[in-house]
């Protein structure tokens, strides 16, 4: 996790490293995004899940630049540090024109509502033409051959007449297709998906993900998945950030984030959705509590009001019984596979145990 290639000593595609997004408000400081790092490379796909106000979209949207920045007096707009590089330049230092240059371009979003990001009054065509007109110089009729060629990629029927066609002539997934459309005009390096099946019914889910999967291999983006599906990040992704007030509480491999799962909420993630590849014995478990708010996270580890292992944790500290409520536990390795980090008091060999004999059941 960003760091440098052992062989070749090249730094990743995108490299994040501690990210903070925070924004003023009357109410208080909200941390939205407090000090998040991940990497990835050209062809990969991270899921970023987590409940909602976890700091998922926060962080997407910090990515490409679209937070309106706070002014030097921390008023106005987000507060924003650390290092985003995307094939080594830093875009929380750039310009804004110059993340404008980028945006569209060399990385790109799908939004999570298709209605809402399209334009009502315009036809989709025209949409998806200036888009590719804003970072290329060619005639019209050009953008709009790119246009159609677009369309019919992304499965869309006739995409020679339903160019002209308006949002709402769409479907809920035609939509969607139309959103992919558009972000891939100019062969984005870095995409970027915030909640691309919400909404969708299971069978135009199924489509729209075996479609991103196509897209990436055609195209070679690097891939970011932002969901609450867990079932999504499992079809998708290679290696997977479960985010908690604000913060990456696990992170590594998919493969062992859901067979051998560290953290307690990461549990509870689990814990909390049907599973078709083992045996239903017990029902499903939701987890306690709701998620904090982000302008007064809970102090030390910032699950801890609704984990259920804190006298666990307690009894194995030095720090003392309540090592969760006053200390905040760091991001390290697990003693599993290679570049899975969690972030628990729990040492490892008692998490392994409590999971093997109190999890996995529901799992």
């Amino acid at each position: 996790m960003n760091t440098e290639d052992a062989r070749t000593g090249a730094r990743p595609f995108l490299d994040v490293r501690d990210l903070h997004v925070h924004f003023g408000t009357e109410d208080g400081l909200v941390k939205s995004v407090d000090g998040v790092s991940f990497s990835l490379e050209r062809g990969q796909t991270l899921g970023i899940v987590g409940e909602s106000g976890s700091g998922k979209s926060v962080t997407s949207l910090s990515l490409l630049g679209l937070h309106k920045r706070a002014d030097r007096k921390g008023k106005g707009g987000a507060r924003i540090t650390g290092e985003i590089l995307l094939d080594g330049e830093d875009l929380v230092s750039a310009e804004p024109a110059r993340v404008q240059e980028l945006r569209g371009n060399k990385m790109a979003m799908i939004f999570q509502d298709p209605l809402s990001a399209l334009h009502p009054y315009f036809t989709v065509g025209s949409q998806l033409t200036e888009a590719y007109r804003v970072h290329n110089k060619v005639s019209k009729s050009a953008a709009r051959k790119r246009a159609i060629e677009m369309l019919d990629r992304v499965g869309i029927p006739q995409p020679n007449s339903r160019v002209d066609d308006y949002p709402h002539q769409f479907s809920g997934g035609m939509r969607q297709r139309a959103m992919i459309a558009m972000s891939l005009m100019c062969d984005p390096q870095l995409l970027i998906a915030d909640e691309p099946t919400t909404a969708l019914d299971v069978t135009v889910q199924a489509q729209i993900l075996d479609l991103m999967r196509d897209l990436q291999k055609e195209f070679g983006s690097a891939l970011i998945i932002i969901t609450h599906d867990l079932g999504v990040v499992a079809e998708l992704a290679d290696d997977i950030m479960v985010m908690y007030g604000g913060k990456a509480v696990e992170y590594g491999p998919a493969k062992a984030v859901f067979s051998s799962p560290e953290h307690p909420y990461a549990w509870g993630l689990l814990g909390s959705m049907p599973r078709l590849d083992r045996p239903v014995l017990d029902r499903l478990v939701p987890i306690p509590g709701n998620p904090p708010s982000l302008i007064n996270v809970p102090s030390g580890c910032s699950f801890h009001p609704r984990c259920g292992f804190t006298e666990l944790c307690g009894r194995y500290s030095a720090i003392g019984q309540d090592v969760c409520s006053t200390t905040v536990p760091e991001l390290e390795p697990t003693a599993g596979e290679p570049g899975h980090l969690v972030r628990c008091h729990l040492p490892v060999e008692v998490r392994r145990q409590t999971f093997d004999e109190q999890i996995r059941t529901h799992l």
